[in-house]
């Protein structure tokens, strides 16, 4: 942790890692939260384990909380970082650089803050547009690369405005969270209706009501993290340029691309063999959208096959 860094303040209340609700037990004894300075926002992450740096990135509209479930067994092979990038959770939260260039920039910093220049990363959702970005950006900075559950703008194919009904279920937000205010207008006060008709509808197997509580609830509770939610996808125009740049150099790291049968399934893997030429694809039955929280023992099997190459390379410092 760099020196600024050591002296902010300890992060609290429900977002971190001690006033999170129906966490593992003793979660609190391995993981602890920090702010840590990057020199452009202060982002909060949660950290804990022993071995190689492993950076887990979740995606909208959740926080790093995503990971709970597979934190602790992660823990016991690797350093684990679970990060609110910018926008999201305890960090700050600026009215632009939700881009996934700047993204990308944000993480390479926090890892070099807390004294990580290698590191494996896992990213979810736009958490998977922000691992294509800083593979792709940073290519000397990542060992391995795990995706789960997105297509990437700029990369994938565009879908039709005219698609199939179970497209437009799956895809209609893109649209609503790019509009300049209105979505805020129609959503504030209602976070709990649109917000949990997402999860409902995304999930196969339901997450645990109080997990969503606790995503909607951070949302709700703070009109810049409502705002902010939004900016990911009103800064596509910006993303997708750069992604149309990045599509011209291909990736030569490994990748393992995770998608649940109910789902994206086969798509998330299709959409990386687009950029990279060493892509693994596993399809989770029986598994919607979230993957670390409706199979964490799957993703927990295929992190630890996928992973292990690059924990049985590392050499302690």
């Amino acid at each position: 942790m760099s020196l600024s860094s050591a002296h902010l303040p300890v992060p609290e209340g429900p977002g971190s890692a001690s006033g999170a609700p129906d966490l593992p037990a003793r979660f609190a004894d391995t993981f602890t939260s920090r702010y840590v300075d990057t020199g452009g926002p202060r982002l909060h992450a949660v950290t804990g384990g022993e071995g190689p740096a492993l950076l887990l990135l979740a995606g909208w509209p959740q926080t790093w909380y995503a990971w709970r479930l597979v934190m602790p067994a992660l823990a016991r092979d690797f350093r684990v970082v679970a990060v609110d990038p910018r926008g999201v959770g305890l960090s700050d939260k600026p009215r632009d650089g939700y881009d996934t260039g700047t993204l990308a920039r944000d993480l390479v910093a926090l890892m070099d803050s807390l004294g990580h220049r290698r590191f494996a990363m896992v990213g979810h959702d736009i958490g998977m547009w922000t691992g294509y970005a800083l593979a792709a950006d940073h290519p000397d900075r990542l060992d391995r690369l795990a995706v789960a559950e997105a297509a990437i703008p700029g990369l994938s194919p565009s879908p039709p405005l005219f698609g199939s009904r179970e497209a437009n279920d799956r895809l209609w937000h893109f649209a609503f969270n790019r509009l300049g205010d209105v979505n805020e207008q129609l959503v504030s006060g209602r976070e709990h209706l649109y917000f949990g008709h997402q999860f409902a509808t995304k999930a196969a197997k339901a997450l645990p009501d109080r997990a969503v509580r606790h995503y909607v609830d951070t949302l709700a509770g703070d009109p810049e993290a409502l705002r902010c939610s939004f900016e990911f996808y009103r800064a596509l125009d910006t993303t997708v340029a750069q992604n149309e740049r990045r599509r011209t150099r291909r990736l030569s790291l490994p990748v393992l691309a995770i998608g649940g049968a109910e789902n994206l399934g086969a798509a998330v893997g299709a959409t990386m063999r687009l950029a990279a030429d060493d892509v693994e694809s596993l399809v989770l039955p029986g598994c919607g959208h979230y993957p670390a929280e409706e199979a964490p023992e799957a993703v927990l099997r295929a992190l630890t096959a996928f992973l292990a190459p690059y924990r049985e390379g590392w050499t302690a410092p």
